[in-house]
């Protein structure tokens, strides 16, 4: 805006106004927690992304390790103990009004600016987690909800520094540590359903975990903003594994874990319950578990759909 007056007051009021245009920059910022080296090392790389992508923009990180020079980080605190309930506590120390809270398995791609609007309306923002079919994803800890109200994925959490929310996580530390669980979301899914908390629920653009979404997507659909994959972190759950950091062989072991489980399905038949219907041929004409039922079926492929079948049970559900 124009400064009226003289030039010693033209030149108070730009002062003014490029310090209030910080103070602006530090009421929102990015928050990743990290128990553990390994953890550290993943955190890193996401909070490269972020530097990448919107490079005015604070990065935060609450961690049990020491934090080392040229880390894309610009405050560093400390945290310890169980990482889901050092997670939970973090995001209640948060120095920003509005955070955005990023798992350390995630890449931002676009800048975020604009989304940080949702918190004129609402305290949270989040997304609805993937495998909602499977009893993992549906399960709750006291609570019985509909399937149309499943766990959310607490990996990307937006939210705004309020009573309301101070309140809801301190009620969801207290639950999860009750309840004993492995994972944050079982109680996070029973309060969210009996809280009276403004929350909203993000597109998947905003937490992309599926990304063969990119595949079924037109054009015009979305705007892929900020990808969330266990793939990056995969070398620590499996010995062997190669570590994976770029989004493109993500994209590739995505598709290829997609082709393998609908091969897998094949085997017992159609689902009637999770998935009445079998998929639709793509069009590029990749196999599919209807077009298995449709067409004979050589030897090869049969032995190639066992296998996948044994490798797919012991997929995590919620991988």
């Amino acid at each position: 805006m124009p400064c009226p007056g003289a030039p010693l007051r033209y030149l108070a009021c730009h002062v003014f106004l490029l310090v209030g245009a910080g103070m602006r920059q530090g009421r929102q910022g990015v928050l990743f927690v990290a128990i553990g080296a390994d953890y550290l090392d993943l955190a890193r790389d996401a909070a490269a992304s972020v530097r990448a992508s919107n490079p005015a923009l604070p990065i935060d990180l609450f961690t049990d390790q020491p934090h080392a020079p040229g880390d894309p980080f610009d405050r560093v605190r400390p945290a310890a103990g169980d990482p889901k309930a050092a997670k939970i506590a973090s995001l209640a120390a948060s120095r920003f009004e509005r955070t955005l809270f990023l798992d350390c398995d995630t890449r931002v791609v676009r800048a975020v600016d604009e989304v940080f609007r949702i918190l004129d309306r609402f305290d949270l923002a989040l997304a609805h987690d993937v495998r909602r079919a499977s009893g993992l994803i549906r399960s709750g800890w006291r609570v019985e909800t509909p399937y149309a109200f499943p766990q959310h994925n607490s990996g990307v959490l937006l939210y705004r520094r309020s009573p309301a929310m101070s309140a809801f996580l301190k009620a969801w530390l207290a639950a999860f540590r009750e309840a004993g669980a492995d994972r944050d979301q079982v109680t996070l899914r029973d309060l969210l359903w009996s809280s009276d908390l403004r929350y909203y629920v993000l597109p998947p653009e905003f937490n992309l975990r599926r990304m063969t979404m990119l595949d079924a997507w037109e054009p015009l659909d979305a705007i892929p903003t900020i990808f969330h994959s266990h793939i990056f972190l995969q070398h620590l759950r499996r010995p062997g594994a190669p570590r994976i950091r770029d989004i493109e062989e993500v994209i590739e072991i995505e598709r290829e874990n997609h082709r393998q489980e609908w091969l897998a399905a094949a085997i017992s038949g159609p689902r009637t319950e999770a998935w009445p219907l079998p998929p639709t041929r793509p069009s590029d004409g990749r196999i599919t578990a209807s077009r298995i039922a449709a067409e004979p079926e050589p030897q090869d492929l049969r032995r190639a759909r066992i296998d996948a079948a044994g490798a797919l049970r012991e997929r995590p559900d919620d991988a």
